[in-house]
């Protein structure tokens, strides 16, 4: 089973669109564990066992481990993931993009040690920084698009005089990611929450691949919108919400409401379908 596979199955297994982010920040944590990094395993892999039942995927962010040194703890992580969830895909969130054997190497950093389902990319060097990860077919590679940040328009809004009918240069990606890049099928992108508007422009040009969508939560961005924006039956959206399910509880419930604020972030995103 592939990665676009796996996810469609993941949405009819736990009925979600909802992808929780593991943006572990020590500070953050509850209870004794507050400031403490050698928790950072602990405390995500309690997300992961509240959490397995109602999610279509999970998005650990890399730098956050690794700012901490905790990348054994991601790998721990990821087997445990594996191991009590092995119907939900994994999408490392890397956002890697370089070329050669700089890019074979993070492929292999993502897909060998970490095995990871997935791997966010940044795609501004073009198709050959693309390719190493697509060497991989059950893998996928879910590429930057229209990102939810501000500075996302100093580059993907502006137009492409080059390019026939001068698409604005996510509108262009969009297209590229759903035909000619897409040579395995295993392409999806990036739209930010923060933009519906964009996001149903993407869906328009790329009618089939996964959307992962950050935003949702604790960035503002409008769940049912998002979903009318994106979801189609043959056209999977993941929606990303991170702090506001982790944080959801400074106290040793934090687990529990975890769950909490989940569920009702799957609902609401089911309740727009």
């Amino acid at each position: 089973m592939n990665f676009v596979q796996q996810i469609h199955a993941a949405a009819a297994l736990n009925n979600s669109l909802l992808c929780v982010g593991l943006d572990p920040e020590p500070s953050r944590f509850p209870g004794a564990w507050k400031g403490d990094a050698g928790r950072i395993y602990d405390f995500c892999s309690a997300i992961v066992d509240a959490t397995k039942d109602l999610v279509i995927a999970f998005k650990p962010q890399i730098a956050y481990f690794a700012a901490q040194r905790a990348e054994d703890q991601l790998e721990r992580l990821m087997a445990h993931m594996k191991r009590v969830a092995p119907s939900v895909p994994v999408i490392l969130d890397a956002k890697r993009g370089d070329i050669g054997s700089t890019a074979e190497q993070y492929a292999r950093e993502a897909f060998e040690r970490y095995q990871a389902d997935a791997v966010t990319l940044s795609p501004f060097m073009g198709f050959d920084s693309i390719e190493p990860y697509l060497r991989y077919p059950d893998k996928g590679a879910i590429l930057l698009c229209r990102t939810s940040n501000t500075g996302g328009n100093d580059w993907q809004m502006q137009h492409l005089a080059d390019v026939l009918g001068q698409p604005r240069l996510y509108e262009h990606l969009a297209r590229l990611a759903q035909t000619e890049w897409n040579r395995n099928g295993q392409l999806g992108l990036v739209v930010g929450a923060t933009f519906p508007g964009e996001i149903e422009r993407v869906r328009e040009l790329a009618p089939t691949l996964p959307l992962l969508i950050p935003g949702v939560g604790a960035q503002g961005g409008d769940a049912a919108a998002t979903v009318r924006a994106g979801w189609r039956s043959d056209g999977p959206i993941i929606v990303n919400s991170s702090r506001a399910v982790l944080y959801a509880s400074s106290g040793e419930d934090f687990a529990a409401a975890a769950r909490h604020v989940a569920m009702q972030t799957r609902d609401a995103l089911n309740a727009a379908r």
